[in-house]
């Protein structure tokens, strides 16, 4: 049965016994973004990772790989896979992309989390799930608030209804004593392996391609006047392996820096960290109503501090440097990014 952690608030220190780790951990969605990063830090860690996707990694992985698909296996099916690796957790950082109908966002997003919850509850010995959500699940927030567990998603995008359906069932599974789980509501995300569909990879391909040439590098960009919550991806996987063994507890816990930054001034610290000489060229985004509400997301992580005793280690400029160096290094990206990606 699932454990109560403490309230979001208390001491850290007042956590009861972390979940042990003597088993596996399995990673579904392991080849996108995020996944890359949190099976790193499990290994990292000396734990046996075993990582899980629809389709056979495009290169040699450090783990070993399952190809599997969750929406269409069923629970039973499911259940017997997951069981024979033997995990004592289970990270769910299955997502999707940009530009897909409610239905097709269903299927892809929410679809594979249910079917799993299906098959945690046919196994053997129920492990931990850490599952991923995001802050797309609140939907718009009035600017110069933060946004935690206390506040009332409405997700206005396909993706946000999706994955709040996905993380509710974890959070009422878990509230029933069903699930042994956890659900990170992660924000906007920067670091090494950005994915190019978002700001900073749309950025960089830019950048990439005038670095070197003499020539000034021109960056057209819809409108920047947005305010996120940009965290390294280095300290999102850092809390998926806190999650994994703090109490298993029925509220989100928002994974974020804690701070809203202006989206131009990312741009602007990406462009001088990279040492290209550029020209930002801001256009009107299309279809966007003049005077209309600008974007506004700082996420309350006093609830990660309290239940997880985690908060982030690297600073923007350290995140946004060491994103740039990795895209100099391999000069290419990574083509089916999830939602985490932040951009």
């Amino acid at each position: 049965m699932s454990q109560r952690g403490p309230r979001p608030g208390e001491r850290a220190s007042a956590r009861v016994a972390a979940t042990p780790s003597h088993g596996s951990v399995i990673v579904l969605g392991g080849a996108g973004y995020v996944g890359r990063h949190v099976c790193a830090a499990f290994a990292a860690r000396g734990r046996d990772v075993v990582w899980v996707g629809r389709r056979a990694p495009e290169r040699p992985m450090p783990y070993r790989c399952v190809t599997l698909d969750l929406a269409g296996t069923d629970a039973g099916k499911l259940a017997e896979v997951l069981d024979a690796e033997r995990p004592d957790t289970v990270v769910n950082c299955v997502g999707s992309i940009w530009g897909r109908t409610d239905a097709q966002m269903w299927s892809a997003t929410a679809v594979p989390t249910l079917r799993l919850l299906d098959a945690l509850a046919l196994m053997a010995a129920r492990p931990r799930l850490v599952h991923l959500g995001s802050v797309l699940e609140y939907g718009p927030v009035p600017p110069d608030t933060s946004v935690g567990a206390d506040a009332t998603p409405l997700p206005d995008t396909a993706y946000g209804r999706s994955k709040l359906a996905a993380s509710d069932a974890v959070l009422r599974g878990t509230a029933d004593g069903r699930v042994d789980g956890i659900v990170l509501r992660v924000s906007n995300v920067s670091g090494p392996g950005t994915p190019r569909i978002s700001l900073l990879g749309q950025v960089a391909e830019r950048l990439l391609a005038a670095a070197g040439t003499g020539t000034e590098a021109v960056v057209e960009l819809s409108r920047l006047r947005a305010h996120r919550d940009y965290v390294d991806v280095r300290d999102v996987a850092d809390a998926v392996v806190a999650a994994a063994r703090a109490p298993a507890v029925a509220v989100p816990v928002g994974i974020g820096r804690g701070e809203a930054v202006a989206v131009r001034a990312l741009v602007d610290l990406f462009i001088e960290v990279s040492g290209v000489p550029a020209r930002v060229v801001e256009r009107p985004a299309p279809g966007r109503k003049p005077g209309a509400r600008e974007d506004w997301l700082r996420v309350d992580i006093g609830a990660a501090r309290a239940l997880l005793g985690w908060e982030p280690r690297r600073s923007l400029r350290e995140s946004v440097h060491d994103c740039w160096q990795d895209m100099v290094r391999t000069h290419r990206f990574p083509t089916t990014p999830s939602k985490h990606s932040g951009g």
